[in-house]
């Protein structure tokens, strides 16, 4: 599609501000300017409604506030207020502690397709190489250097290639990785009438595969996984998960599996619950 299109960018964020403006000065600088940013709040503390007010002072970016009181794991609800919220036709998810490279929204938005969804990934970071990384290194675009993050503590790998693919290397990459073709929240994209149809996230999932899950109904509608792995980049701040619980995963997994083997195109327990956008006033 043209590079030109108009982005709705959905990051999903909680308590984690610190996180959070590293990443929106990776949006700060983006090739790809046509985008507003819509910041998922699943009930974080002021510390967060602070750093986003003062992000919009200090940058050219369009920022919305969608929030709502902490009750608990409800990335869903929170994800499909700020999907009512968007502007725009073509939508990407990503997440507050994933900072994107400079052409991240480029890549998105020139691989879209009608009938297809694109699935990203991230690179994860230790927690050394994570508080390393400074406002400076993301303008520059130094933290996307190997060798800047292998001085800073990042480990020797094979996932690095995702770091130093070519755009030629990145589409090969793309066409070889064994890596199954899955909606990620934290690096993904889809049009925004093809969520709708979704009905979007299903609110009664907690955390283990909910985007997944979306996923599957997405291509029960029909629509097309096409993998953007290699080129559409974001590096991923590390944190504690807390609210990992294997039960719940396990639930998550067979209710997915079911939607996979049912056919089930829209949850019953998504968009549909809402009735008026949430976004906090400016």
């Amino acid at each position: 599609m043209a590079d030109s299109m108009n982005l709705s960018v959905i990051l999903s964020t909680y308590n984690s501000p610190i996180w959070l403006e590293k990443v929106l000065w990776g949006y700060s600088v983006q090739s790809h300017q046509d985008f507003e940013l819509l910041i998922a709040d699943d009930g974080s503390t002021e510390e967060t409604a602070a750093l986003i007010e003062s992000m919009r002072q200090k940058t050219s970016l369009t920022l919305r506030h969608i929030w709502h009181p902490d009750d608990g794991f409800r990335k869903c609800r929170i994800l499909n207020k700020a999907i009512l919220e968007a502007h725009h036709d073509y939508v990407v998810f990503s997440d507050g502690d994933c900072i994107p490279r400079s052409d991240f929204l480029s890549v998105h938005a020139h691989e879209a397709r009608p009938g297809c969804f694109l699935s990203g990934g991230y690179h994860k970071l230790p927690m050394q190489t994570s508080e390393a990384i400074g406002k400076d290194d993301i303008l520059t675009g130094r933290c996307f250097q190997l060798d800047w993050l292998k001085t800073r503590g990042l480990a020797t790998s094979y996932k690095n290639s995702k770091l130093t693919a070519t755009p030629r290397q990145a589409r090969w990459l793309n066409r070889l990785t064994p890596t199954a073709c899955n909606f990620k929240g934290s690096n993904a994209s889809a049009w925004l009438a093809d969520i709708r149809k979704a009905n979007g996230f299903d609110e009664e999932m907690a955390y283990g595969g909910e985007d997944r899950e979306f996923g599957v109904r997405l291509i029960n509608n029909g629509i097309r996984p096409h993998h953007v792995r290699y080129n559409a980049v974001v590096i991923h701040l590390d944190h504690k998960r807390g609210y990992v619980d294997p039960e719940v995963q396990k639930s998550n997994k067979a209710y997915r599996e079911w939607v996979e083997k049912s056919g089930l195109r829209a949850t019953p327990r998504g968009l549909n619950l809402h009735s008026e956008p949430e976004t906090i006033p400016t």
